[in-house]
């Protein structure tokens, strides 16, 4: 009888001690100001798992986080927003927690000026070496954070990473060309994050986009012919004229190119020499697919069909005959990759869309997360 009273009020004094040990707290904590955006909410219980969690901020929009695996954590997913005031409201067992407390508005805001695929310039089908290129409308700086809330899922596995090229510009692209028929979805969480001291961004996008088949084109310049493989199987050998060489800027450029535009009608006009001058020309050219910045073209010439599959004579474009152009233009996707050899001249990965022209390890160097593959899509 004596054992089993003490054994009683033994438990009944752990269980008072558990329950007393319940406990939740919030980070940050309750009338906290001027908070910078970028720190996360965190609620920490002990004693028991979290229950009810309840965040939200201004007019009650809820913000989403996630657990850890023993409900002992809850973190928001995402950076708060500047100027916005939050409330959080949990409990774990019997215990309760509440916090209110509001963020520092931002001096200035960043956009996203271009994310490419879109819509009106590259359509939304695009060829397997298309890379996602993001321009913003001002420098930013916080690259990690910029890099962290920038999220790219794909309906097939894929091994990618960001690069920057400047403070403005930076692009993602796979390890190799995306496999064919792969949707994709990129996600840029941009609101509320990071871009440098009270710089941070205003609104989030999100894009998808399709790979479609795969098209490779692989030419040899001294060969003069190229091929066009479109799933691994050759549909077209077309005999083409590259640039004459002499002077540097008449080499086509060797390396891995991407289809950066479809024009009907192009007008060419030369670069460094105006009316009148030594070196100068102005030409209509018709059904042409665009490699380069520097002015190259895959384009009908039916002036040199004589020296088409046999020497080259060009400016530096591909010339290729007339009814090849329009065949070509018509079964060419943007992000098509047309890969030229046997040029001394070198694509610059500046140059246009020469993403492909660093090796893995050198596009890596300008990534500040490295590399990762890809989300599921959901």
């Amino acid at each position: 009888m004596v054992t089993g009273c003490a054994t009683t009020a033994t438990a009944g004094e752990d269980a008072a001690q558990q329950k007393k040990a319940e406990s939740v707290m919030i980070f940050p904590t309750n009338g906290a100001a001027n908070l910078p955006p970028e720190l996360p909410i965190k609620i920490y219980a002990s004693g028991a798992p979290l229950g009810s969690v309840a965040v939200t901020a201004d007019g009650g929009k809820p913000v989403e986080g996630v657990y850890s695996a023993d409900r002992t954590m809850w973190r928001s997913v995402r950076p708060m927003m500047p100027g916005t005031r939050y409330t959080v409201a949990a409990t774990a067992g019997s215990a309760r927690g509440s916090s209110s407390f509001s963020t520092l508005a931002a001096t200035k805001t960043f956009e996203i000026d271009t994310l490419l695929p879109n819509k009106d310039y590259t359509g939304l089908t695009v060829g397997v070496g298309m890379p996602i290129m993001i321009t913003f409308n001002t420098p930013v700086k916080d690259r990690v954070s910029i890099e962290r809330n920038l999220l790219v899922q794909a309906s097939k596995p894929v091994e990618g990473a960001w690069h920057w090229f400047d403070d403005k510009t930076i692009a993602y692209r796979p390890k190799k060309f995306w496999p064919p028929r792969t949707k994709v979805r990129v996600t840029a969480r941009m609101a509320g994050v990071r871009g440098d001291n009270g710089l941070y961004g205003g609104k989030d996008v999100v894009r998808d986009f399709t790979i479609g088949r795969s098209q490779i084109t692989k030419g040899d310049i001294t060969k003069h012919t190229m091929d066009v493989i479109r799933d691994g199987k050759v549909i077209r050998t077309i005999p083409f004229s590259a640039g004459k060489g002499g002077v540097w800027k008449y080499h086509t450029t060797s390396g891995i190119h991407l289809a950066m535009s479809r024009e009907d009608v192009t007008v060419m006009t030369s670069p460094d020499a105006g009316p009148g001058q030594a070196g100068y020309y102005q030409q209509t050219v018709y059904d042409t697919v665009r490699i380069s910045n520097s002015g190259e073209y895959v384009h009908g010439a039916p002036w040199s069909v004589g020296s088409q599959g046999n020497s080259n004579v060009s400016h530096g474009c591909v010339n290729i005959s007339p009814s090849n152009a329009k065949w070509y233009k018509e079964e060419t996707l943007i992000g098509d990759p047309i890969i030229l050899t046997g040029s001394p001249r070198q694509l610059e990965p500046t140059n246009g869309w020469g993403h492909w022209q660093p090796k893995w390890k050198d596009w890596l160097k300008w990534s500040r997360l490295r590399d990762a593959t890809t989300d599921p899509m959901v």
